[in-house]
């Protein structure tokens, strides 16, 4: 028996592979008019299809037009997960999500080390709508019941933190959270599905950057929530209503960056751990953030967590921020820009970018100097960017 789907039978597609899942998963069947790749729908709105509940309706801000729900699909099977939501960016699905489980009053567990815009969004916007953070240390378990309230709702961490490259417990913290009826919640944006998958640990969501690795090509903003069906459609009517939704153009985009997920992580992963080593054997290199190498403080957590380690890294150079600017700028191969995750590599100061808008005394209490910079490795070939560096702190 047969159908007209490009020939193929119909028996079931084996996709145990994660790379077999990121081209195959949640892809129209039959295909749109034969079309390989996935059309645009650049449609505002849709025919009423009955039903009486608005959020039913297909409509573009609603997150439910054919684009949305192909990589709504596709995010799930990737992090063998129930349900997934795409947004406009991380940030909205950050605030989408966290919008969602607490109410005025309530109050959130989060590690203390986290992206410069979430932190500020936790410490500043939240109070303008009553909304609590307690921050603490996420490797350190024994510390956690000190900041549990009876008002707690939500335990919020990083896979690999944004940009020490710590590694919380992620066991202990999905174990503490469900012992204390929190919704454990991780950031999964550096390690990305390649390395690691949420649910597989017990994390109710995962929340993406897909500006980032999914997307992959530094050409869109976008964000993703992962996790738990009931959750999911919750968040859902909540980003409809703040109105973070991704245009088709970006959803088409996003697809077709997280086809080459796989090979690209890889490539990153194996690049990170090359450059890691050689700047963590110079000279003029102080100190090397990455969990790949055995000196990192979570590098057995990380082993065990991880399939790879990924490709993100920070160091610090003797002779601190006026060393820091020169090496950037000497540098020939990796562009001086904020963001991670594309297939250019990037490379910035976090104090002047990701973390600017964080105070100086939160910075210096988490561990971010000025001096400190942040890597991210793209697809150019590892010995070109060996070379690259070799040069550029030969000159320094």
């Amino acid at each position: 028996m047969r159908r007209e789907n490009g020939g193929m039978n119909a028996m079931k597609r084996p996709m145990r592979g994660i790379d077999t899942r990121l081209i195959h998963a949640g892809e129209p069947e039959p295909l749109i008019e034969g079309a390989v790749s996935m059309p645009i729908f650049q449609s505002s709105t849709f025919a009423y299809r009955g039903g009486t509940d608005y959020h039913a309706l297909r409509y573009i801000r609603l997150s439910n037009t054919p684009n949305h729900d192909v990589l709504h699909r596709k995010l799930a099977a990737i992090e063998n997960a129930e349900a997934a939501l795409v947004l406009a960016s991380g940030m909205a699905a950050v605030t989408s999500t966290l919008m969602t489980l607490m109410d005025a009053g309530e109050r959130m567990i989060a590690q203390d080390c986290l992206y410069g815009g979430t932190h500020d969004l936790m410490r500043h916007e939240f109070q303008r709508f009553g909304l609590g953070v307690d921050f603490v240390d996420g490797g350190a378990p024994e510390s956690w019941a000190r900041a549990l309230t009876p008002k707690t709702r939500v335990f919020y961490v990083e896979t690999i933190s944004n940009p020490l490259m710590r590694v919380a417990d992620l066991r202990a913290a999905v174990s503490f959270a469900h012992a204390h009826g929190l919704i454990a919640i991780v950031d999964n944006t550096f390690a990305s599905p390649i390395n690691f998958r949420p649910a597989d640990a017990g994390f109710d969501l995962s929340i993406h950057s897909a500006t980032k690795y999914l997307g992959g090509h530094s050409d869109i903003v976008a964000g993703a929530v992962i996790g738990r069906a009931e959750l999911i459609s919750r968040i859902a009517r909540t980003a409809a209503h703040l109105g973070g939704s991704l245009d088709p153009h970006a959803c088409f985009l996003m697809h077709r960056g997280m086809k080459t997920l796989g090979v690209r992580v890889r490539h990153q992963n194996r690049t990170a751990a090359a450059i890691a080593r050689s700047l963590s054997g110079h000279a003029k290199i102080l100190k090397v953030n990455y969990p790949g190498l055995e000196s990192h403080p979570d590098h057995a957590r990380a082993r065990e967590l991880f399939d790879g380690f990924g490709g993100m890294l920070s160091f610090e150079m003797r002779g601190g921020v006026g060393a820091a600017d020169t090496l950037i700028a000497n540098l020939t191969l990796p562009i001086s820009a904020p963001s991670l995750g594309g297939v250019e590599s990037l490379i910035t100061r976090p104090a002047t970018t990701s973390h600017s808008g964080m105070p100086r005394a939160d910075r210096e209490r988490a561990g971010i100097n000025d001096g400190l910079i942040r890597l991210s490795l793209g697809l150019e070939s590892a010995d070109d960017l060996l070379e690259d560096f070799g040069a550029a702190l030969e000159a320094c």
